[in-house]
């Protein structure tokens, strides 16, 4: 747990918008998807709710999608030296302020009190995840995705970080989705740390920003003082509210892990993407959709060389990557798990010069020899994690100093698969811990570039 007061100056919103922060990559959830899932809010108190999704909240219920919410305290300790104002007075006022909140927020009578001790929820893990399974029991539409909406788990306050660490527990072990958003965190963390960097943000359309206002204004207690009296004292300052009134929120988010059925593994891929192929000689509309092509001149375009000596792609498809990647590389090889599919990417590409097309299923039959460019696109997820962890192995082993590693994946779940496009990523930089030479990201993909250790030799 972080020590920090509320007293403190802390990062003002200033240095956050100087930071890049509004430049963050979107979430990846479009209004159609977000209106067919189930969310559950948790909030450790009053207030945690509206400050942290109360935008998200106002928009989801426009979305029409449900909305539950869980209240944990109701928030008595926020002023333990008031003279005026005992706990069991204050709790009486913070409930009602955050049911008139909610009301604004267009979540009336959707939500449950957990009566649990302020600054006592560490002790209560086993309670709040009774109360989530609950809750998620209640919320009818087994077909539908859960989301759990909780305190960041590092926020740095214990309430809010037990609290948060009991979600992610119930959403792992139910394979529920999870979005944490940061309080504290903006107050007590700077610029430099790095958790903010990987996290998504969600835009706010006027009229959730007003709803979002609105409800904040109902916690009277904590935007304006008890009284005039020492210990009486407004609790979130107006600098502290700035982090609050964006036109987006921030969260870290984590996609569901489909518990109920078989993931898929690296050994299903011949099977699963003949029966893929088999059905169409474009089975994800590679040559007439936008977004594709558009994906694929984005790639070309972050490649740092103008062209390659040896390069290898990694899940080739039908080829059509293929082809425009032959033009930047003298020899390229590439590879994929389906038969089918290898036929079709031959097929394409017969007659263009210094480019193979093999039927291998990686990491186990990776191809021999260096390579200056290796791409892997749109397969990262398709394999387990330990087999992802081979193949960046494989990579680096092979991969020339100096090389480039491109990466650029779907950042939506994969139905029957374990990981999304993010988590490769991430997997990726941990494992590797290369230097990234460029990153985009938006809602529907991310594209990277990791640069190998050591000086390229000159061309």
């Amino acid at each position: 747990m972080v020590i920090f007061s509320h007293t403190d100056a802390g990062t003002s919103e200033a240095a956050w918008a100087a930071s890049g922060l509004s430049a963050m990559p979107e979430l990846p959830l479009d209004p159609t998807e977000l209106a067919a899932m189930r969310f559950i809010v948790l909030a450790a108190h009053p207030d945690d709710e509206t400050l942290g999704a109360g935008g998200f909240m106002a928009s989801l219920v426009a979305l029409g999608a449900k909305v539950e919410v869980l209240l944990c305290t109701a928030g008595e300790g926020s002023h333990p030296d008031s003279p005026t104002t005992t706990p069991e007075q204050l709790a009486q006022v913070r409930l009602a302020e955050f049911s008139q909140a909610l009301t604004v927020l267009g979540l009336k009578d959707h939500w449950t009190f957990l009566d649990l001790p302020d600054r006592g929820l560490a002790g209560q893990s086993e309670t709040i995840a009774r109360a989530v399974r609950d809750s998620a029991r209640r919320l009818r539409g087994a077909a539908q995705p859960l989301v759990l909406v909780a305190p960041y788990r590092a926020d740095g306050h214990g309430d809010h970080d037990a609290v948060g660490a009991v979600a992610a527990e119930v959403a792992r072990e139910d394979g529920h989705a999870l979005l944490e958003y940061p309080i504290w965190f903006w107050h007590w963390a700077t610029t430099q740390d790095q958790e903010w960097r990987g996290w998504a943000r969600y835009h706010l359309a006027e009229s959730a920003r007003q709803a979002k206002g609105r409800a904040m204004a109902e916690h009277t207690t904590q935007v304006r003082p008890l009284s005039p009296l020492r210990g009486d004292e407004t609790l979130l300052s107006k600098e502290f509210l700035q982090h609050f009134s964006r036109s987006f929120e921030v969260f870290a988010w984590t996609p569901p892990v489909n518990t109920s059925e078989q993931m898929h593994s690296s050994s299903d891929a011949e099977v699963v993407f003949d029966r893929v192929h088999d059905g169409s000689t474009d089975p994800w509309n590679y040559t007439r959709s936008w977004y594709e092509r558009r994906k694929r001149a984005l790639t070309l375009a972050a490649l740092p060389d103008a062209s390659y000596e040896n390069g290898l792609e990694v899940g080739c498809s039908i080829g059509t990557l293929t082809a425009e990647l032959a033009a930047r590389c003298r020899n390229l090889l590439a590879v994929d798990a389906s038969g089918s599919a290898v036929r079709q990417a031959g097929q394409l590409l017969e007659g263009s010069p210094g480019v193979r097309v093999e039927q291998r299923i990686l990491p186990g039959d990776w191809p021999k020899g260096n390579y200056d460019l290796v791409v892997v696109s749109e397969v990262g997820y398709y394999l387990a994690p330990g087999e992802l962890a081979a193949l960046w192995d494989r990579v680096e082993s092979s991969l020339k100093p100096g090389g480039t590693l491109l990466l650029c994946h779907w950042r939506h779940p994969i139905s029957g698969w374990e990981l999304d496009g993010d988590t490769v990523h991430l997997l990726a930089r941990q494992r590797l811990g290369w230097r990234t030479a460029g990153l985009y990201q938006e809602r529907d993909f991310v594209l990277e570039v990791l640069i190998a250790p050591g000086q390229k030799a000159p061309a």
